[in-house]
């Protein structure tokens, strides 16, 4: 990995934890076959071309932090256990 494309892709994603988890989907994407969103030469690995991609702003993240995957009305209540009648 280039240390130069680091130091340049952890001002893109300040936080080193997120940019851990961003080039380590990104490198497992990419080794499944996916598409590079750059150009790169043969040889380049595979960290060095999505921390490329970060840094050109080809791959970015969204943080779900504190958000609730499911809308208010569509929320499971809980069942109301007083309707269930026990077998005689």
């Amino acid at each position: 990995m280039n240390a130069k494309l680091l130091e340049a892709a952890s001002i893109v994603i300040p936080s080193q934890q997120m940019l851990v988890n961003v080039i380590s989907r990104r490198v497992k994407q990419l080794a499944r076959g996916h598409r590079a969103l750059v150009p790169f030469v043969p040889g380049m690995g595979l960290a060095d071309v999505a921390l490329t991609e970060v840094i050109e702003k080809k791959l970015t993240f969204e943080s779900t932090l504190g958000q609730d995957a499911k809308p208010e009305s569509e929320k499971v209540l809980p069942f109301p256990m007083a309707a269930i009648k026990k077998a005689a």
